[in-house]
């Protein structure tokens, strides 16, 4: 029986027995089309339900089962393609940062990295991103898979904004020897100390003036 049938069926005998114990059922959520169509929606669903959920958690624990709930999916469908909730949270995190902070290409390194920067910082603070971050920050100090997850999430970022400061090494804008991981790390030093200690703000003026700090101290010349 495929996965979807099974999911209906299990469903069907849930509703029977309530029904006959005389308890209100809730019409099961419609799931969208089978095939490569379906897939697609259902993976999409239960992303945009992880972050949700957390939004609104208020530091309540989130489960699978919610997840699954609210993406109007089966546990198991969620299980097919993630191991954990913190695989999920952190898919979905990369994936709503890949949407919203864009690598731009001027030709002018500073003009691009202020973007960029900005961009990182606005994204983290919306809602639903910045309440999957705190939440993931905070159990992958406690579990040692969603720790590795973290440092996956955390890298590809860093890939990103690497690339965009060696194609501004490469055009001149800064010096040949710049060190393009100590630069990295300063950018997110800045976010991730701002972000989980509230020390100031993350704002566009913050992200203007970091970038025109770090392209000046290591510009060509």
């Amino acid at each position: 029986m495929s996965e979807t049938k099974a999911a209906e069926a299990t469903e069907a005998v849930a509703v029977t027995e309530a029904t006959k114990a005389g308890e209100a059922v809730e019409a099961p959520t419609a799931r969208p089309h089978t095939g490569r169509r379906r897939n697609e929606a259902a993976h999409r669903a239960i992303l945009d339900a992880a972050l949700r959920l957390l939004a609104e958690s208020d530091g309540t624990p989130v489960t699978i089962d919610a997840i699954a709930r609210t993406a109007g999916v089966g546990k198991q469908t969620v299980y097919r393609w993630w191991p954990s909730k913190g695989a999920v949270l952190l898919d979905a995190l990369t994936d709503r940062a890949e949407q919203d902070v864009h690598g731009p290409d001027t030709g002018d390194l500073r003009t691009d990295l202020r973007a960029f920067i900005a961009t990182t910082f606005d994204a983290a603070q919306r809602d639903t991103t910045a309440s999957a971050l705190r939440a993931v920050a905070r159990e992958a100090a406690r579990d040692p898979h969603l720790a590795d997850l973290m440092r996956s999430f955390t890298a590809a970022r860093r890939t990103a904004l690497r690339d965009l400061l060696a194609k501004g090494r490469e055009r001149g804008d800064l010096a040949g020897d710049a060190d393009l991981d100590l630069i990295a790390d300063q950018v997110y030093g800045v976010f991730w100390y701002r972000f989980l200690l509230g020390h100031d703000a993350l704002d566009a003026d913050t992200a203007q003036r970091l970038a025109d700090s770090l392209t000046r101290g290591n510009a060509a010349g």
